[in-house]
């Protein structure tokens, strides 16, 4: 996450009451297997969105936002709490059938100097918080995350001691909501040394999911080693018949020429690609950061991750000047629909990506190539006519396969294929 606006609370007040000795942990969690688009979210930075704002998103496809739960705007006096700004934006979000990510955030003023909350005072107030922030959503399909890249923030045995004493909180006053972290930053050395810190004092008895952003300049199929590594250390600590899985939590590319070579053509190409890259990697929930770009400014890069336009347009349908990476998203979600992936089709070099999926509709392919120029493969396919649609779904065309042979021109961006 690259920031979060603060939020002003105002509305209810919920009297905190002391915590009793945490049990031991009885959850569990069944998590499906990916699917289109169900398994497609974003991240957004406000509680109260305008008109026409969450129709735009769901109309994209996302059915996940995440978002801080801000530790500072909803305890302004010790031990009362106001979450009335997460009720309306909750409110808001299931007219539209979105769940949301809510991540546990922040330093309050109140306690340790605002700072990360490191001393045993610090840290009962944090656990009495979440408490009355998961009692008061509970049942309401919120998944809870633990902080927001602490590894930037966090001292990790600080860390540790917080997350654990959550996920106790947790598990204790509502045992089958969703409690997932660490929303580890990038993927060096350092980060997967905390990752493994924070497995080896025991967090993945409580978390039902790890979160990594394995944000990169370079193509998503790189990430798949990253995957790897980080499922071989939950399988090394994980508790036994636990089935914990790896969650993209936020991992996006910004379209700002302040990334090398990156464009607004180009983060559309690698949104289309990241999402499908998970899919084939089972990634159950993929974050895209972030949903409109955070300011005007065409040389920062933080201003550029968004899938549409910084300036809202009241009383207009769209309501955002959409991006080609919206165009990406919605495109991905329409003609994959109700779809889950089935294997990679080995077609060529170790460069080209053919994905099968199949849904409701039959069989779909998504297909595209890292190789540095565009070439034709030959793919298995029944004779007869096929349309190909662009990664935007601003282009369509018409294929014909002949003796059960399609023949197919590859590029950079994907396309997706299906029998007429």
């Amino acid at each position: 996450m690259r920031k979060f606006p603060l939020l002003l609370a105002t509305g209810i007040l919920i009297t905190a009451t002391a915590l009793p000795a945490p049990a031991a942990p009885t959850h569990s969690s069944t998590w499906p297997a990916p699917r289109v688009p169900q398994s497609m979210g974003v991240n957004i930075h406000f509680a109260y969105p305008p008109p026409g704002e969450m129709r735009m998103l769901a109309a994209a496809g996302f059915h996940w936002i995440r978002k801080g739960f801000e530790w500072n705007t909803t305890e302004l006096r010790k031990g009362r709490y106001d979450f009335r700004s997460y009720d309306y934006l909750l409110a808001a979000l299931r007219r539209y059938h979105i769940r949301p990510l809510w991540i546990l955030c922040f330093g309050n003023p109140l306690y340790d100097h605002g700072l990360a909350p490191s001393t045993p005072q610090a840290r009962w107030a944090f656990c009495r918080w979440v408490a009355a922030a998961v009692r008061h959503f509970r049942g309401r399909g919120v998944m809870w995350e633990m902080w927001n890249e602490p590894n930037g923030s966090f001292n990790v045995h600080a860390y540790i001691k917080l997350a654990l004493a959550v996920g106790k909180t947790i598990r204790r006053v509502a045992p089958r909501e969703l409690y997932v972290g660490p929303a580890l930053a990038d993927s060096a050395i350092g980060a997967r040394k905390f990752l493994r810190q924070c497995f080896q004092a025991g967090l993945l008895k409580y978390w039902d999911a790890v979160t990594i952003h394995p944000y990169r300049l370079s193509g998503p199929e790189t990430v798949v080693p990253v995957y790897r590594h980080v499922r071989a250390l939950i399988a090394r600590y994980a508790p036994p018949g636990r089935n914990i899985p790896v969650l993209a939590g936020e991992w996006g590319y910004s379209s700002s020429p302040a990334w090398t070579r990156y464009n607004a053509v180009r983060q559309g190409r690698m949104l289309a690609r990241e999402f499908l890259v998970n899919f084939w990697q089972g990634i159950p929930l993929t974050i895209w950061y972030d949903w409109h770009n955070d300011g005007p400014d065409p040389k920062n890069a933080e201003d550029r991750f968004g899938t549409v336009h910084f300036v809202y347009h009241a009383g207009r349908n769209p309501v955002y000047d959409p991006k080609p990476a919206y165009l990406a998203t919605r495109t991905l979600a329409t003609q994959l629909v109700g779809c889950r992936f089935v294997k990679r089709l080995k077609i060529g070099g170790a460069d080209n990506y053919v994905l099968l999926f199949h849904g409701p509709k039959g069989n779909r392919l998504a297909a595209w190539t890292t190789s540095r120029q565009a070439h034709v493969v030959v793919l298995p396919l029944a004779s007869g006519h096929y349309r190909l649609t662009n990664e935007i779904g601003t282009k369509t065309r018409t294929l014909i396969a002949r003796d059960n042979k399609l023949h197919l021109s590859l590029s950079h961006d994907p396309e997706y294929i299906r029998k007429r």
